[in-house]
């Protein structure tokens, strides 16, 4: 066989391209892809075991309405103050040269010198790079300043709901709430980074789905749909609510209706996801880990069910008698008063109560069940925050005609505030049942990312019928709330009001003076961009929800309109 040099040459020539892009690719792969895990893995060389806090962790941001990134969740640097006392000569001469630099309680200075035994105090947490510095110019051998690295939450207390917080259990340090403990795997950096493993991570990428806590091998930063403007503008609407009428809770939030994007949500009392906290019952985050008899607010979902199904309509007509007796049990509208023979509008602009129970028996048991079945209210949102509570509707799984009965105007039921807006939201966007959403985008650490995509789950009522209710509603704004005030003259806006007698957990029975106030709203009407939903628990001095949470819907509504500057649908 004759030999080919050639061929020799040529493949010679290929091993020696393919050997130098593997370098070139192993390079880029140290100093671009994984550069910041490198440089935090030279930090520790300076860490003592002592001090070591978080070395590396992944951001989480905000987007304002214009796409621009803001830190939410980060790291920051700071240093520690440490003394070895088995090398202090001087405790005095030390302290005379120390103490004008750091603010340290004395005494305690003291007695750490005096622990010869150990080669490891801590004296001081917090300092900044500067004084760092002045004291490693004071060359003092026994005292010197460690280089750490802690989780930084630049916005405070705002969304502090949604970020959750760092904690310990037992050894561990990791998210314990919200998206620091949903996407805690994403955002931890303790996983295998071998070079191998950035060719995995490359490949795994590209068939990532959202269920980050259920696959979640790929480490990197989270980008959230929370808008920082429209937050902070909810939290003082919310803030304000709370100082005025004393409640024991108060919570908002505004949502993409057509996507489920959460764009803002809040609930007081909060806390400061980077300070310490006392009081441990503020940390869950109630719209998914509370569950409330919602009230009114639930009227419309009966109504457009009964709408759909083609047991009423809108010129449908009922003798409202003011009281009724169902299973031999009275119920009554809120003020006990009859309204003759009234039309289904009047229903929802006089909240009826003996109306949606006429609604109830016109549809029937079985479609009443099917219809909150397709709404959601059997089933998790999925939403991306922890702790998600199942809602509690076993009752009109009965037979009971007193439990659809009340079911239709919100009591006997219970849901997370986040399901009753996503139900909410299937009203004003076409009859769609969507999945809602507060991570948008993860950027993963070998520089590839992943938007994630809206998801409808199903055709809940025809888009006839979601135009049908949303007019029902727009016409209780114009006409009934705030004695027809809260009526914009340029936009169509739809809502409802709520006002929801709570359970003592401890009778079982309902307070007789005690009331969950609910409100939501969606706009424009026909198109909507937003819903808002608030609840303020146990208001004092008022009764009902269009007395407490009608101005702060309205404020916030007139604010999300200018702000986007949404075009006038009317």
């Amino acid at each position: 066989m004759k030999y080919n040099s050639g061929l020799r040459v040529k493949f010679l020539a290929f091993g020696i391209f393919a050997l130098a892009a593997l370098f070139i690719v192993r390079l880029f792969f140290i100093q671009v892809v994984k550069a910041d895990h490198y440089r935090a893995e030279a930090d520790k060389q300076h860490f003592s075991p002592g001090s070591a806090r978080i070395y590396d962790r992944g951001s989480i941001f905000f987007t304002d309405k214009n796409g621009k990134k803001i830190s939410a969740a980060t790291l920051e640097t700071s240093y520690l103050l440490i003394m070895n006392p088995t090398l202090i000569k001087s405790v005095d001469e030390a302290w005379q040269k120390v103490s004008p630099l750091v603010v340290m309680d004395k005494e305690k200075f003291y007695q750490s010198a005096a622990k010869k035994g150990d080669s490891y105090e801590v004296l001081a947490d917090g300092l900044t790079k500067e004084t760092a510095d002045r004291i490693l110019a004071l060359r003092l051998n026994a005292i010197y300043p460690i280089k750490q690295r802690e989780r930084f939450y630049p916005a405070g207390q705002s969304a502090a709901h949604v970020i959750g917080l760092m904690g310990y259990k037992g050894d561990e340090y990791a998210g314990r709430y919200g998206l620091e403990k949903f996407y805690n795997d994403t955002l931890s950096r303790e996983k295998d980074l071998s070079f191998a493993n950035f060719f995995v991570e490359t490949f795994a990428t590209l068939s990532k789905t959202k269920d980050a806590d259920k696959d979640s091998a790929i480490q990197g930063d989270i980008v959230t749909s929370i808008e920082p403007v429209v937050q902070k503008f909810l939290e003082s609407q919310l803030a304000e609510a709370q100082e005025q009428y004393r409640g024991d809770s108060v919570a908002g939030m505004v949502m993409d209706p057509q996507t489920g994007e959460i764009i803002a949500m809040a609930a007081w009392p909060t806390f400061h996801p980077g300070e310490k906290i006392t009081d441990l019952s503020v940390l869950p985050n109630p719209f998914v880990e509370h569950i409330y008899e919602m009230g009114s607010t639930i009227k419309p979902i009966a109504m457009a069910a009964a709408l759909d199904a083609g047991a009423v309509t809108t010129s449908t007509t009922f003798n409202d008698t003011g009281c009724i007796t169902v299973s031999g049990q009275k119920i009554c509208n809120y003020d006990g008063r009859a309204r003759g023979v009234v039309p289904m509008q009047e229903v929802l602009n006089q909240s009826l109560n003996v109306g949606m129970a006429f609604v109830a028996r016109q549809l029937g048991q079985e479609k009443f069940r099917a219809y909150y079945e397709a709404f959601g209210f059997g089933e998790k949102t999925g939403i991306d925050l922890p702790g998600e509570l199942n809602n509690r509707i076993q009752t009109i799984y009965e037979p009971y005609e007193i439990n659809y009965v009340t079911a239709a105007y919100g009591q006997g039921l219970s849901f997370t505030p986040i399901a009753t807006a996503r139900a909410l939201a299937a009203l004003g966007n076409g009859g769609k049942l969507i999945e809602p959403y507060i991570v948008k985008e993860i950027n993963y650490q070998n520089k590839l990312s992943r938007k994630i995509e809206p998801k409808i789950i199903r055709q809940v009522i025809k888009k006839e019928t979601s135009e049908e209710i949303s007019r029902m509603l727009v016409e209780v704004v114009d006409e009934k709330l705030a004695g027809g005030k809260a009526k914009l003259e340029h936009y169509s806006v739809a809502a409802k009001t709520g006002t929801a007698q709570m359970v003592n957990p401890e009778t079982r029975k309902y307070y007789p003076d005690r009331y969950l106030h609910t409100f939501f709203g969606y706009f424009p009407a026909f198109n909507p961009r937003f819903i808002i939903f608030m609840y303020i628990k146990d208001p004092k001095g008022v009764r009902y929800s269009s007395e407490t949470l009608t101005e702060p819907f309205s404020n916030l509504t007139k604010f999300l309109l200018n702000y986007y500057q949404v075009p006038p649908d009317r």
